[in-house]
């Protein structure tokens, strides 16, 4: 079901200083800071020859991951985006295998404009996971 490994998404306070890190310390390529206020954050993504590593921050009071930068202050993983070809099936089989999914159920646009859904943590070996549609 799924497919290759998309992103590993970090939660951080500040944005440009973890750019710097990839940027300056690591030489990597950075794209430019995209927000995302339907998700509640502002994004940037690392580009790696085989995946990405995508650097989030809270955009906004209600950000949904402002609690867990709260508890991380210095910044950690947050969650890890695998490729699935039909988001819908994906959603129906994990379901009837008993996996919650997120929020309504319903795919949103993630980042990349494709459809995105998360999963629970707790049905994931304590990561949330979230599946996006190639």
């Amino acid at each position: 079901m799924i497919g290759r490994l998309n992103h590993v998404a970090i939660a951080v306070r500040d944005l440009e200083a973890a750019c710097a890190v990839y940027r300056d310390t690591l030489g990597a390529k950075i794209s430019e800071p995209l927000p995302q206020p339907e998700h509640g954050v502002t994004v940037v993504f690392v580009e790696l020859p085989n995946s990405k590593v995508e650097l989030m921050a809270p955009l906004g009071e209600n950000s949904p991951i402002a609690s867990f930068v709260e508890r991380n202050p210095g910044g950690g993983v947050h969650h890890v985006c695998y490729e699935v070809d039909d988001i819908l099936a994906a959603r129906d089989t994990l379901k009837a295998q008993g996996a919650r999914v997120l929020g309504t159920g319903e795919p949103r646009i993630g980042a990349h404009g494709k459809p995105v859904l998360f999963l629970h943590p707790k049905d994931f070996l304590g990561t949330l996971t979230e599946l996006e549609q190639v």
